[in-house]
């Protein structure tokens, strides 16, 4: 879906808006899928209670603006939306709406309720002049099987409601332990959010990754084994696209790396190695030890809360390793918490699949209007939205990745492995469903191609297929065709004869797909 589609898909609204005019009730549910349409991709996190949901979103952000702290606003659901100057509103189950006062303390955001509960507040919407959230709308959630029932049921009733699509195209679930509750809560994500199609559009994340192992120097490198392992497991491999490992508490604090925490960082660097080594043994000896230190203990417990044990040993090591400044510790944190993968990660699989994941929620919502509420004129309007959703090639992209995920294959494993490729499991830049690298020829591209499109069609052809394999095997033919379409006017091809054309420099396929999303959200916003 395309802008073309998206226009398309608008215009379905309007019809419907027409069709229930005098319908108040429609008439709402059409103004949010109009919003939704606009908005940039909406992005939620999720988890069990103290998963570091809000740790996590605050290193998105690169500042503390979602509070981490157990208070009434972590009970809340809260919208992180971009704007030129910082405002604050709470939404009211009685529809009233509140400006609360934007006020900063030590550098974080206070957001008080003041004399109201979380059981009054339908939500609350921060607009901030944050850069990630110009193409990313995040959207911070309670814990799930949280204390309370009333926050436990705000999040399902949000993210997994009973009668309506879920207002969030995609989600990042953190669990430290894959438990029943953590699987209940992602199938039910899917059922609600894909519909009929059973598209896989979250992502798991192992958080707090710096505490498996204690906080050892090597803890992340566990947590990658740990993720590896249940990427291969088959009940969450159906219910997320992937899992990452991420050290939140860290990613938060390099990107908020303040100079007066690097001269800390500094001095424990610069102690003799068995006294550093005797400091860095545990939590107690770090706080209470060492008088050689020159930190109080007061900067010591601060410097723990902000980075965690793990942390402090990481930037002591990174400062003894060559990084000299502030910035370049900070540079060399992020890089070693794992959320630049995430990024990445969130970057390829949901924003740049942003107008496929809006226009199929806003389909299913129109399908799901026309039929709970009958109106005079809207068989011809329904019959047109169900041609629309057949005829969206991404839709059943999106729909065989899901059913590859959750079903056994009819396909061999390598050709089930490719195909999973070829339909966008591994990103939807074209290079990387053909499997190219980032230099590569015109000759290259047509023989990969050709070889692909010759190995695919006589598998849809083989006497031996059944109707399901070779209607899978013709939506694979379909994406092969439209990555080579894509790739005929993509300036990282090399021309025929291999000469780099002048003043076009080649490009990564990150940067590529960084432009790809970039155009997108500028035709969601458009």
């Amino acid at each position: 879906m395309k802008r073309a589609d998206l226009v398309e898909s608008a215009d379905l609204v309007e019809r419907a808006r027409a069709l229930y005019a005098d319908d108040p009730i429609a008439t709402a549910q059409l103004d949010a899928h109009a919003a939704r349409l606009r908005d940039p991709l909406r992005l939620a996190v999720a988890g069990m209670v103290k998963a570091g949901k809000s740790t996590l979103l605050n290193a998105l952000l690169g500042e503390h603006i979602a509070p981490t702290d157990a208070g009434e606003c972590t009970r809340t659901i809260t919208w992180y939306r971009y704007a030129r100057s910082p405002r604050i509103t709470i939404h009211l189950l009685d529809g009233a709406e509140v400006r609360m006062p934007v006020r900063r303390d030590r550098g974080r955001l206070v957001l008080d309720l003041g004399s109201r509960s979380a059981e009054e507040v339908a939500w609350i919407d921060v607009r901030w002049p944050a850069e990630y959230l110009r193409s990313t709308v995040l959207i911070d959630t309670p814990g799930i099987a949280s204390l309370t029932a009333h926050a436990s049921a705000t999040s399902r009733s949000f993210l997994v409601p009973d009668d309506t699509s879920s207002q969030a195209d995609a989600i990042i679930y953190l669990l430290r332990h894959v438990h029943s509750s953590d699987l209940n809560f992602l199938e039910a994500f899917r059922d609600t959010a894909a519909g009929a199609s059973q598209t896989v559009n979250a992502l798991a994340v192992l958080s707090r990754a710096d505490e498996i192992g204690s906080g050892r120097i090597d803890s992340l490198l566990s947590a990658a084994r740990i993720a590896d392992r249940y990427r291969r497991d088959g009940e969450l491999r159906s219910l997320a696209l992937d899992v990452l490992p991420v050290a939140g508490l860290l990613a938060q604090g390099a990107r908020t790396l303040r100079e007066s925490e690097f001269a800390a960082f500094r001095a424990i660097a610069d102690l003799e190695r068995d006294a550093r080594e005797r400091m860095l043994v545990s939590v107690d000896r770090f706080v209470r030890g060492g008088d050689e230190l020159k930190v109080g203990v007061a900067d010591r417990r601060a410097l723990l809360a902000r980075f965690g044990m793990f942390g402090v040993r990481l930037g002591a090591m990174l400062v003894r390793g060559g990084a000299l400044t502030a910035p370049d510790l900070s540079e060399r944190m992020v890089q070693q918490s794992g959320i630049l993968r995430l990024q990445t990660f969130v970057g390829t699989q949901f924003r740049a699949r942003a107008a496929v994941l809006k226009g199929r929620a806003v389909l299913h919502g129109l399908e799901a209007l026309l039929r709970e509420r009958p109106v005079v004129g809207g068989g011809e309007l329904a019959g047109d939205v169900e041609r629309r959703i057949l005829r969206a090639h991404e839709l059943r992209e999106l729909g065989l990745l899901a059913a590859m995920r959750t079903s056994a294959p009819s396909l061999s494993a390598a050709d089930a492995l490719q195909a999973q490729r070829l339909i966008g499991g591994s990103g939807t830049d074209p290079l990387i469903r053909l499997d190219l690298g980032d230099a590569v020829s015109a000759d290259a591209v047509r023989d990969r191609v050709a070889d692909l499109l010759s190995h695919w069609r006589s598998l849809a052809a083989s006497p031996l297929a059944t109707r399901a394999t070779a209607e899978q095997c013709g939506v694979v033919v379909r994406s092969i065709e439209g990555a080579a379409s894509e790739l005929a006017a993509d300036a990282r091809v090399r021309p025929a004869a291999d000469v780099v054309t002048s003043g076009r420099p080649a490009q990564s396929r990150r940067q590529h797909a960084q432009q790809e999303a970039e155009r997108e959200q500028a035709d969601l916003r458009q």
